[in-house]
């Protein structure tokens, strides 16, 4: 930080003024500062984005002005946050209760620890709105069904009657997000708000939150790995690492002129919209020499799906009987080969986790899929294993992926275990191998899962995939917690992998830069089926559906010097996959571009 941005900071008093902050947490050999006298300040109306790798500290600071530490294994050694005059972090637990969600609200990374799996959406989001006062059932679920809307939940109604593990991952986040702003909180701390979210629904998100300072005066920390959210949503941007600052200056600054090499290495390593026009290959993130050349592709297809599909019956009456059917995937037909990246793109609820899930019998499902030419249906769990061997997934939700009970070594081996591949110090040392591969160090292997950085235990589920050396994985967003750093050193390790075995993917993500640097072919899926498909160059440099080019358009830029995109009042609904028994899908006739660029339907 300059020496006139340090006595500018000073000459301010601010909402929220945080001094010499310093977390501690207790480890077997002794206690270790996560976070390191670090000092801010937060002006009302403005938007604060703290951004650093996985581990930098930038969660430990948030839960501290929260007083959410761990405890007793995390406190606060030092310092002060004065809110309107008032150090936070020294008030009682009574006191404290009525700071959260009036005062401060918290969106946290992991929407699915966040809510709780035996109550209803409604149930929460009715505790979140009467938490500091008494109002009436009918004026909880005004604002309840209200709190929705503005979070583009479509079918706020029949939300609220359901439960987390009924909603994809954008939309348990959508609750959460919705659960923070039940109260108007003066602050809003927003803990990696967009990461599980579509790249239209961030967009609404985003612009939502802006509107909201400017109608409520409210001032936004938010933690986010994504420089193009910075540069769409920060005033000032507080650059961590290793628990210290490294960096802090508007962000008009620090995206043209950042000062620390650190910085920079972040702002490298961003992923750009539009960067690979011009080029036929997936791109090298950061390149090793001696990585090996490109494996050509060869003719016969490793995964073949012809006229997927997957229902789902909606139960109701006293006899519990089928009444509604949700139609999450509908006739999709696809090959991927061997050494090809196949990505699903589109917005959360579209089908394209389902999609993944149907390729390792985890879900009911019609059709036809062959994996190496066998056909996985209807094959029992132990005929099941030779194929999950060749195919293998890395899941949406890595904390809810990883046994909490278990350490993470034994974890990442209990796959080689199950299928006799190694044991003993060879085991070990395949383990160690894998940590080091994932840029985890070998002496984190005796930790367990909540010991970890959201983006730390991404890598966790990545090691334990790449275990058996499988032919397939499916990539559900498996980069979307991760910070730009790391997430260009697991794609350049994912490229690495696929280069030296001819391994392929079934990328599914909703970061559209992402998508354009590691894929060969792109499909983009809309209400279960696919509307295009085509080479990453065909979907990239001339796309043809009209939901191809909205998904290209909502993609956050990272240039602050960009206008940032207005808030829709409304935004368009989205149609509901749910439909009566006897409804019969409408097919909707391809039309082939040439070159194997297809488009369905209208566009």
């Amino acid at each position: 930080m300059t020496e006139a941005r340090a006595m500018e900071q000073t000459a301010t008093t601010g909402l929220l003024k945080v001094s010499g902050l310093t977390v501690q947490v207790a480890t077997p050999t002794g206690a270790r500062t996560v976070v390191d006298d670090l000092s801010f300040t937060l002006e009302s109306g403005k938007t604060l984005c703290i951004a650093g790798e996985s581990g930098s500290g930038k969660s430990m600071t948030a839960l501290s002005l929260m007083q959410l530490l761990p405890k007793p294994m995390a406190r606060v050694a030092a310092g002060t946050a004065a809110l309107e005059g008032r150090d936070t972090l020294a008030l009682p637990e009574a006191e404290m209760r009525q700071v959260r969600g009036r005062h401060i609200g918290m969106i946290f990374q992991e929407p699915m620890t966040s809510l709780n799996p035996v109550l209803s959406v409604g149930k929460q989001l009715a505790g979140a709105i009467s938490a500091h006062g008494g109002l009436s059932e009918k004026a909880i679920r005004a604002r309840a069904l209200e709190l929705l809307d503005q979070v583009q939940i479509p079918e706020p109604a029949r939300r609220l009657k359901q439960y987390p593990h009924e909603l994809s991952g954008g939309m348990r986040q959508r609750v959460v997000i919705a659960m923070a702003l039940a109260q108007s909180p003066q602050i809003l701390i927003a803990d990696e708000p967009t990461t599980a979210l579509d790249v239209t629904v961030q967009a609404q998100i985003l612009a939502l939150i802006r509107k909201l300072q400017a109608d409520l005066g409210i001032s936004v920390i938010m933690i986010t790995h994504d420089m193009g959210v910075v540069a769409e949503m920060a005033d000032d941007v507080l650059v961590m690492q290793h628990g210290r600052m490294a960096e802090h200056s508007p962000a008009s600054v620090i995206f043209s002129k950042p000062e620390h090499a650190y910085t920079r290495e972040l702002l490298d390593a961003v992923p750009r919209l539009g960067e690979m026009t011009g080029t036929t290959e997936p791109k090298r993130v950061a390149a090793r020499p001696g990585s090996g050349s490109e494996k050509p592709l060869v003719a016969k297809p490793l995964v073949s799906v012809k006229d997927l599909t997957v229902r789902f019956d909606i139960k109701g009456g006293i006899l519990q009987r089928p009444v509604q059917r949700v139609h999450a995937v509908e006739g999709v037909s696809f090959d991927i080969m061997p050494g090809e990246t196949l990505s699903l793109v589109g917005e959360s609820g579209c089908g394209k986790s389902t999609t993944g899930k149907a390729l390792l019998n985890l879900i009911p499902w019609q059709g036809e899929i062959r994996v190496a030419g066998r056909s996985t249906h209807g094959l029992a769990p132990r005929a099941m294993r030779p194929v999950l061997r060749d195919v293998q997934m890395i899941f949406q939700d890595p904390y809810a992926s990883l046994d909490p009970r278990m350490r993470v070594g034994d974890l990442v081996a209990e796959p080689l275990q199950i299928h006799g591949l190694a044991s003993g110090s060879a085991l070990e040392d395949r383990v160690a191998y894998l940590f080091k591969r994932v840029g985890l160090s070998t002496d984190q292997m005796r930790r367990y899962p909540h010991e970890f950085s959201g983006g730390q235990r991404q890598r966790i589920c990545i090691a334990r995939a790449l275990s058996l050396s499988p032919k397939l994985i499916v990539a559900d967003e498996s980069v979307a917690a991760l910070d730009v750093s790391i997430q260009a050193q697991v794609l350049d390790l994912l490229q690495d992998i696929q280069n030296e075995t001819g391994m392929s993917y079934l990328f599914i993500s909703h970061d559209m830069a992402v998508v354009e640097q590691i894929s060969h072919r792109v499909a983009v899926m809309y209400m279960g089926r696919f509307v295009e498909m085509g080479s990453r160059a065909q979907i990239f440099e001339n796309p043809q559906h009209d939901y191809t080019k909205k998904l290209m358009a909502a993609v956050p830029v990272a240039d602050p010097s960009r206008p940032r995109r207005a808030f829709m009042e409304k935004a368009e609904d989205l149609p509901s996959p749910v439909h009566g028994l006897d409804y019969v899908p409408q097919q909707q006739a391809a039309r082939d571009i040439g070159g194997g660029h297809m488009v369905w339907g209208a566009t």
